[in-house]
């Protein structure tokens, strides 16, 4: 399952726009999440921290691989999902949900255009 309603990066993050359409809630697709396997333990930016488009901005650790999270836009982590520190496996049961990862305000919003939409993620992973 992919949802229409975020956009998407080649490396398996999605991204959702909230109410303030400067910031974005940032977690990994199902893909990423069942390529994975069982995530044990989740690394995440404190608030605060400044990210870039495309740079690493923290980890996932399964009982397969340790992987990177990689930033879909630059900005600033305005929040980040403690839920996570003692149950990471919501990273897999729950990817698009309670498994988000950080929330970030965009530095430049028209960073968004550059990320895949729905269809286009879809096409990726088929």
């Amino acid at each position: 399952m992919v949802p229409d309603d975020r956009r998407y990066t080649p490396e398996h993050e999605w991204v959702q726009t909230t109410d303030d359409p400067t910031r974005v809630r940032v977690g990994i697709t199902a893909f990423a999440a069942e390529q994975l396997g069982d995530v044990v333990f989740v690394a995440l930016p404190d608030v605060g921290t400044a990210v870039a488009a495309a740079a690493s901005f923290g980890e996932v650790e399964s009982t397969k691989s340790v992987s990177d999270l990689f930033a879909p836009v630059a900005g600033t982590v305005t929040a980040r999902n403690d839920e996570l520190d003692a149950a990471p496996e919501l990273v897999n049961s729950d990817p698009y949900g309670a498994g988000w990862m950080v929330e970030i305000a965009v530095d430049d919003p028209a960073g968004l255009d550059g990320l895949l939409d729905a269809a286009a993620y879809r096409a990726q992973t088929a």
